[in-house]
């Protein structure tokens, strides 16, 4: 009989070769000038069948003797089952969204696929002249959508016809990818393909405009029964909303009371919001290119890994590499982090898309560098790429959940200042600013989805029903936000229920392991031995974490 590690192997081969893109994300071999049909119709039925059929394969092994073994049972088949669960709710007609679907995987795909070569420069080439397939996928699938009542909101449709637009203008990610091998293809097969595709870009925007936008939902969110589903499928527990809602403000509370002392450190006497603008405003403070702000977040993190290393987390030299890079133009404005290929070849990568920003206050990148960065995402993910004996192949290259990816990063964060690495107080005023930013998630995120009321103590709207506009309002205040950051914001929690809060929600169960740890074991807890064992038992739902690291 097969073991788990065993249909492991089969299922990434299998999903390699039904989705070259999942090929490309991973580093494996692979069509990579291919788009397969991932975004259509029958990619969702494909995926849909593969799942139920590894599922019953996997079945008999849920309580394997062996530990490692039953683990990658456990972790291996609750992915596969959120796969079926969300196709059957209809998910799968929800993907036009500000951020994180087609929009996002169809230009940052790209970024991920070598070059170089004759064959890598070739495959380029290919998947830049058929992206029209690619979009034709999307459309297939949005149709089919409107047929079956699943429609997604008006400000999502826009949002991505803004993005396609952008992709077929002058400034646009595929001339970028253009400019990657103009030097190695055939220079009017290239022209060529940046036409088409720019083409291809345009007509779906026209198409979203005048045959999808007219059937787009009314209403923003999703309300209850498909968020409870969405919020426990993000964070991997079941999590009761309205708790969870509560929570978050009284997180709100705490941070807001933990930054004004912190702050009157900085500038006596003041409120958080105006030690925010001093630190904002200093020029001492910012960094005032681009290439300023990624070489200091170069510096972090060198020092972070050199002095980390060995002490508090287990680094193999293998995966140490990790670059820092400017996002190609065009997509959503952020900070994000790109998994190593499998066999550790292609680095892990820290990403910053900027938008038109030319001054970068520094208080605050101290921070997301440790969440994006080490000992955040990249030691998360590369350990687990690395561990080919204790982990299957699915374990290290498609089990998770935002809750555990992002709580984890948001971990590092605390930890980092647990450490002292951020001792300097507008460096621990930075780091409770991006706390504060993530708890404001938490409320937005699940008051606008559930239309709940603003708590009496916030200075947005208090009292009042969560909109859009207040919303806004609140991440621009809370969240620290300018207009266009806020709306964007917005924009993403109305798209993808149930993801914005797993930040905060996730590294509340990462702390809560932590104690209970603790609690536990006494004098014989030890902080690098407790950071070992979950990272190296591997990412998957919390309860079932739970449950192994005991």
């Amino acid at each position: 009989m097969s073991t788990p590690f065993d249909i492991s192997d089969r299922l990434i081969d299998e999903l390699a070769r039904a989705n070259p893109l999942m090929a490309s994300f991973w580093g494996l071999e692979g069509d990579h000038g291919s788009w397969g049909n991932w975004f259509s119709p029958e990619g969702a039925e494909g995926r849909l069948e593969l799942a139920r059929r590894y599922l019953a394969e996997l079945g008999p092994h849920l309580d394997h003797p062996d530990r490692e073994q039953r683990i990658a049972a456990r972790a291996v088949a609750s992915e596969l089952e959120s796969w079926v669960t969300n196709h059957e709710l209809g998910a799968h007609y929800m993907e036009l969204r500000h951020l994180g679907g087609p929009m996002t995987t169809i230009p940052n795909v790209f970024n991920l696929m070598r070059s170089g070569t004759p064959e890598a420069d070739d495959d380029i080439l290919r998947r830049l002249e058929t992206v029209g397939e690619a979009f034709a996928g999307v459309r297939a699938t949005a149709d089919a959508g409107i047929e079956a009542g699943k429609v997604v909101a008006r400000r999502q449709v826009e949002s991505v016809m803004r993005q396609a637009r952008h992709l077929a203008g002058d400034g646009s990610a595929f001339d970028d990818v253009a400019a990657r091998i103009e030097e190695t293809v055939d220079g009017s097969r290239l022209d060529a393909a940046l036409a088409s595709a720019k083409q291809a870009a345009a007509e779906f925007a026209d198409w979203l405009e005048s045959s999808y936008l007219p059937h787009a939902a009314g209403s923003d969110g999703v309300g209850a029964d498909l968020y409870r589903h969405a919020l426990a499928d993000m964070v991997g527990k079941d999590i009761d909303p309205t708790d969870a809602y509560e929570w978050g403000w009284e997180e709100l509370a705490r941070l807001i009371s933990e930054m004004n002392r912190i702050g009157n450190e900085i500038v006596p006497g003041a409120s958080w919001q105006e030690v925010r603008e001093r630190l904002e405003s200093d020029p001492e403070g910012l960094a005032h290119t681009t290439d300023e702000l990624l070489d200091f977040v170069r510096r972090v993190l060198d020092q972070a890994v050199s002095d980390l290393a060995g002490t508090h987390f287990d680094v193999p030299d293998e995966i140490r590499p990790l670059e820092v890079k400017l996002a190609p133009p065009g997509g959503a404005l952020g900070v994000y982090y790109t998994g190593p290929s499998e066999d550790l070849s292609r680095p892990g990568s820290v990403w910053y898309a900027l938008g038109d920003r030319t001054t970068f206050p520094l208080y605050q990148h101290r921070s997301t560098a440790y969440h994006e960065g080490f000992p955040g995402h990249h030691l998360q993910i590369a350990t687990v790429r690395y561990l080919k004996d204790r982990l299957s192949r699915a374990q290290r290259l498609l089990v998770g959940t935002s809750g555990y990816a992002e709580g984890w990063g948001m971990y590092a964060e605390v930890l980092m200042g647990e450490l002292g690495y951020l001792a300097e107080p507008s460096q621990y005023f930075g780091m409770l600013a991006k706390q504060m930013y993530r708890a404001s998630r938490v409320v937005v995120d699940i008051g606008l989805h559930l239309g709940l009321d603003i708590d009496p103590s916030s200075a947005i709207a208090p009292g009042e029903k969560w909109t859009f506009e207040n919303a806004v309002e609140f991440m621009a205040h809370y969240g620290m936000q300018d207009r266009i950051g806020a709306e964007a914001e917005v924009l993403r929690y109305l798209g993808w229920p149930g993801q914005a809060p797993t930040y905060k929600l996730g590294e509340r169960e990462f702390l809560a392991l932590r104690e209970d740890a603790r609690s536990r074991l006494g004098d014989a807890f030890d902080l690098k031995e407790f950071h070992t064992r979950v990272l190296t038992t591997g990412p998957m739902r919390f309860d079932d974490l739970r449950e192994f690291l005991t």
